[in-house]
């Protein structure tokens, strides 16, 4: 099995992560379906003390991952950006969306923020 992708923990100590188990939990999927998600670059996760965590906001109320992040981190990922530096990026308050992107895609804002994502590409 291949070792799965952690971003280095760019994130502000407030924003409130999930260990693996509890992404599980709340997508009603294995664990290995979240093993798979991040493989996969449909999530990000950080290490924090020796645990892997992702941050709560990839997850809607409803237990799927937030429409539009996959392809977004995508995007910002075949851009050269690394995984810290895409968290970095959807975290980061943005005057012009208003807020940050993540806010974006959880508000069905998502093309907006694949289209800033595309655009830093150039």
């Amino acid at each position: 099995m291949s070792s799965l992708p952690v971003a280095d923990d760019v994130l502000d100590p407030e924003v409130p992560v999930l260990p693996l188990p509890d992404v599980a939990v709340r997508l009603d999927q294995p664990i290995t379906h979240v093993h798979q998600a991040l493989r996969d670059h449909q999530l990000l996760a950080v290490r924090r003390a020796g645990v892997l965590l992702v941050p709560a906001e990839f997850i809607t109320d409803t237990g799927d991952i937030v429409k539009g992040l996959s392809g977004t981190i995508t995007v910002l990922n075949d851009s050269g950006f690394s995984p810290g530096e895409v968290l970095s990026w959807l975290f980061t308050p943005d005057e012009s969306l208003p807020g940050r992107p993540i806010d974006a895609l959880r508000g069905d804002r998502g093309r907006e923020v694949k289209r800033r994502a595309q655009a830093l590409a150039f």
